[in-house]
């Protein structure tokens, strides 16, 4: 994966399909200021570069009945990078688990987790989580509403940049 230099046209790019992925292929050219052919290379180039992983829809977890998100705190037995990567291997095969963190600090690991109910997620903490091998302990927090949910990061475009190579 080559790295390219990102000038404002990219940067626009990536903002604007990071708020909207469903943006036609025309709407990001008009508002990065280029046509549309030389924009769709921009973005396969970027794709290729590693800068755009993927696409996804935004699935509201509520309409699908996973109503509790629930943030686990583990830590392990041992800190060994084979026994690191076991765990996170075997979290990989939790369908339940969203987002999985390694930390430094006290907590091991930061699981996102979500269920159905209360009750569902207990039972994946005591028949999954809790059983894995390694793991110490395990803290719980359920989170009581989102007040802010941004996935991606802060993408500035600054217009006094140069854009050399805008085609």
């Amino acid at each position: 994966m080559q790295r390219v230099k990102l000038d404002r046209i990219d940067r626009r790019i990536l903002r604007d399909l990071q708020d909207d992925g469903r943006m036609t292929n025309v709407e990001l050219a008009r508002r990065a200021g280029i046509s549309a052919p030389p924009c769709l290379r921009r973005v396969r180039a970027l794709e290729e570069a590693g800068y755009i992983r993927g696409f996804h829809a935004d699935v509201d977890p509520g309409a699908l009945g996973y109503n509790v998100t629930i943030f686990a705190h583990v830590g392990l037995n041992s800190q060994a990078e084979a026994d690191l990567r076991a765990f996170e291997g075997l979290v990989n095969e939790w369908e339940q688990v969203r987002e999985c963190h390694m930390l430094a600090g006290e907590t091991d690991f930061l699981l996102k987790v979500v269920a159905r109910d209360w009750d569902d997620y207990q039972r994946f903490l005591t028949t999954r989580l809790t059983a894995a091998p390694n793991v110490a302990h395990v803290k719980s927090a359920l989170a009581i509403r989102t007040g802010k949910l941004k996935p991606g990061v802060p993408i500035e475009v600054d217009e006094g940049d140069s854009d050399e190579g805008a085609a």
